[in-house]
């Protein structure tokens, strides 16, 4: 499995076939986009708190955040504007994204470990030049920043639509999300050690590194207007607007998002209703990650 390139592997996320071991051993052919099941034979324990959060359906919902944060950083914004189709098919990124991290969580470590060769090899390729200064997709500070916005945004949706998180859980999350992060590429020594120290990183990010320029302005823009059907755009600006919403106040002002009493207590209202009412009542199979085939991003990648 050494040495293949990234042509090699990415269509195995983009079909959903299944990787087929040296000699056809089908014992060590993961399942890339339908992992349906929770594994035992995982990098997790079952009720661990990183499946306990993860496996909220409703945390998919946050993409938009997380890539809004990733794009406040120049040279992430950089890289995703040089080597994706971003503007023309921001669903389909967002589906691999969110293949890659929850096979990590919920397949077998057979699985995590073969979508992390394929994360480290796209990042080998992905590196560029911006305004003098270089980029590269393996730099573990990026890593870290990337890394970061997924902690985060975990946590806000959580919160946000399902219930409060007791801070010893928090921490365990935080602990194994680290894990997802070496499996991606991470080196494990460029982690902030406590959830604390993580929360003083990204306010010292806020303060300093993160910057909203054009890049980060032309990757916003395709947020708030996706190719869409035109059925399912106010469903989409909805939920925009909730993941604008959710972003630390300094970016949204970098950004330029307006933001008042009425859209805060209209978003406040809304998380009431989905904690309360909407999430516990959703079917299992609708509510909890797990249960819902990752064909479906696939699928509704392909809108």
């Amino acid at each position: 499995m050494q040495g293949r390139s990234a042509d090699e592997l990415l269509p195995e996320i983009e079909r959903g076939d299944e990787y087929c071991g040296r000699g056809g051993n089908q014992a060590a052919r993961p399942h890339v986009l339908h992992v349906t099941i929770v594994s035992d034979d995982g990098y997790f324990r079952h009720e661990s708190a990183i499946r306990r959060i993860g496996r909220e359906s409703v945390l998919m919902l946050g993409g938009a955040r997380a890539l809004l944060m990733q794009a406040a950083h120049p040279l992430v914004a950089a890289g995703i504007v040089d080597h994706s189709a971003y503007g023309s098919d921001p669903w389909r990124r967002l589906a691999r994204t969110m293949t890659a991290l929850y096979t990590i969580v919920f397949g077998t470590r057979v699985e995590a470990d073969r979508i992390g060769e394929i994360v480290r090899t796209v990042h080998h390729h992905v590196r560029g030049e911006r305004d003098g200064r270089a980029y590269s997709a393996a730099d573990p500070e990026l890593m870290l920043w990337v890394h970061s916005t997924l902690v985060d945004t975990g946590l806000a949706m959580y919160e946000t639509y399902v219930d409060a998180v007791e801070p010893a859980l928090a921490e365990e999350f935080y602990e194994q999300m680290k894990t997802v992060a070496t499996v991606f590429g991470a080196p494990p020594e460029i982690h902030p050690p406590t959830l604390a120290d993580f929360r003083a990183y990204q306010r010292e990010m806020l303060d300093g590194a993160l910057r909203v320029g054009a890049d980060a302005t032309a990757i916003a823009r395709s947020i708030l207007e996706p190719p869409v059907p035109a059925a399912l755009r106010p469903a989409v600006r909805g939920l925009v607007l909730a993941n604008i919403g959710l972003l630390p106040e300094p970016l949204r002002e970098q950004y330029g998002f307006s933001w008042g009493r009425a859209r805060h207590a209209l978003l406040a209202a809304s998380s009431r209703s989905a904690r309360h009412v909407f999430v516990p009542l959703l079917p299992k199979p609708l509510r909890l990650t797990q249960r819902v085939p990752l064909r479906v991003l696939a699928a509704f990648a392909k809108l």
